[in-house]
């Protein structure tokens, strides 16, 4: 199995757009890329802990490329938009892929330069692209939030 962690806004909507997808195997929602250890939802949505929420994909290579994985990010959220998905603003909720390979650099890299090559937005696209730091799973209520719900998405 492979990892892959995203950030685009809300995790809830993220996750459940990832648990779509043929050849993942597992996903958990929390935070990366910030400083403080341990963070909890409150210190996340105070905007000063430096996280982002982010879901952790695991996945089957065999089943799904990553480069698939990254065209379900793409379509999943507005990469240009600076620290806001719809209605949900902060650091917390920018456009993040943290990668942990050298091979998903590249592959993160390209995959944006072939997005903002092609011209399907009018402004840059503002997604950060970082080597994968420590990931601190979200409270339990947090995971698979909306499948628990009976919810296919987030009405944003």
């Amino acid at each position: 199995m492979h990892k892959a962690t995203f950030g685009a806004g809300c995790f809830w909507g993220v996750e459940a757009a990832f648990r779509q997808v043929q050849g993942v195997t597992a996903t958990q929602v929390g935070y990366a890329g910030g400083t403080l250890p341990n963070p909890t939802y409150q210190d996340v949505c105070a905007g000063r802990t430096g996280h982002a929420e982010v879901v952790e994909v695991e996945y089957d290579s065999s089943e799904v490329s990553y480069e698939e994985l990254l065209e379900v990010f793409w379509e999943n959220h507005d990469p240009t938009t600076l620290n806001r998905q719809g209605p949900d603003v902060g650091t917390q909720y920018r456009s993040a892929i943290f990668f942990h390979t050298p091979e998903q650099e590249a592959a993160a890299r390209a995959s944006k330069e072939r997005l903002e090559n092609s011209g399907p937005y009018r402004r840059p696209i503002v997604t950060e692209i970082t080597a994968a730091s420590e990931f601190y799973r979200a409270e339990e209520y947090h995971q698979q939030y909306l499948e628990k719900r009976g919810l296919a998405h987030c009405n944003i």
